[in-house]
């Protein structure tokens, strides 16, 4: 794909929107098979960290990478909320809740984005009609975990429930303070930075929670070593990548259909490879949920809260996800990628 400012081909943008649909969607399975045997957190840090190296060495080697001691502080900050609240705990969630599951709620994010901007100073009150989505989708979230079911019968492990809809609130968070920085880095810098402030965190959270200890490379499986290397380059590397070359060539309502479409995917193949189950539950809780997202989704693009960011009067003010993720182009961020 071409990052020249010509207008790309339909066939790029298809395989482009191709790309972030099931590579993303994948990543819920590939975070499933790699904690089955490599610790939660220690996986995930390393992920970041690798991934964070190289693309700040193919930043380096390309443009040139320049950043000032603010917008690292600023980076590592949101890293810390996006990849160790957001990605760690949904990593270590997986070791209890299948990963079509996970999709399906984390496929709700846009709700705890739009509570997050509404509580933050000089955020917004949803509108009726958001209000409306948000019923639904809590309504969809709630069926689909059954806290009132033991997991033996067909509820969701409360732990783990639990983790997924805190990663959220903490990438809601990390999205909602990043588009309040006063001094954006280069989008591929900021995503470099974040990636390496997030794999910090989360190494720092590994010697805590102890998964060194627990770590023994003769006993990770070759599926969860695949996966492992399959996060890094499909879902840290690729995924995000082409994210970001979308939003420079197509709009933020299409390219924020992932958040509609991941969730989906993510059902088939942990179905497929894992066996994981497919209820008629699952499928209604899954379509509320989708109706849901549609609906924030929609009126998160034309309410106030739109209104309320800064417009951008310059190119540099333009560029899309300039801090890694831009959740006023795209509420319903995937903090898995």
């Amino acid at each position: 794909m071409s990052s020249s400012g010509s207008s790309p081909s339909r066939a790029a943008l298809t395989v482009a929107f191709a790309v972030i649909y099931i590579v993303w969607g994948s990543t819920y399975l590939g975070i499933r098979l790699a904690v089955e045997t490599l610790p939660p957190f220690l996986m995930a840090g390393t992920r970041f960290l690798l991934a964070g190296g190289l693309l700040v060495a193919w930043v380096a080697a390309t443009r040139g990478f320049r950043a000032t001691a603010r917008q690292w502080r600023d980076n590592a900050v949101i890293g810390a909320f996006l990849l160790l609240g957001g990605n760690g705990l949904i990593s270590w969630a997986e070791q209890s809740i299948p990963s079509g599951m996970t999709a399906l709620l984390v496929g709700a994010q846009p709700l705890m984005m739009v509570l997050t901007e509404w509580i933050w100073p000089g955020g917004h009150r949803p509108t009726k009609i958001l209000w409306a989505g948000l019923a639904l989708g809590f309504a969809g979230v709630a069926w689909l975990a059954a806290p009132w079911q033991r997991p033996a019968d067909g509820g969701l492990n409360l732990g783990g429930l639990t983790a997924i809809l805190a990663g959220c609130a903490c990438w809601a968070i990390g999205s909602i303070y990043g588009r309040r920085v006063r001094q954006p880095a280069e989008t591929l810098s900021a995503a470099a930075m974040q990636m390496l402030g997030g794999g910090v965190a989360l190494m720092a959270v590994t010697l805590v929670h102890g998964d060194f200890t627990r770590f023994s490379p003769s006993a990770v499986s070759a599926h969860s070593w695949l996966a492992f290397g399959y996060l890094i380059v499909m879902g840290s590397l690729v995924g995000f990548s082409t994210f970001v070359w979308l939003m420079k060539h197509s709009t933020p309502a299409r390219v924020s259909t992932y958040a509609y479409v991941n969730p989906l995917v993510a059902v088939f193949p942990g179905w497929l490879i894992l066996g994981e189950p497919v209820t008629g539950r699952t499928l209604t809780a899954a379509a509320v949920i989708v109706v849901s997202v549609a609906i924030i989704t929609r009126q998160h693009g034309r309410g106030p809260a739109t209104a309320s960011a800064r417009a951008p009067t310059t190119v540099r003010d333009r560029e899309p996800g300039r801090l890694g993720f831009d959740p006023s182009a795209a509420p319903a961020d995937n903090p898995v990628e």
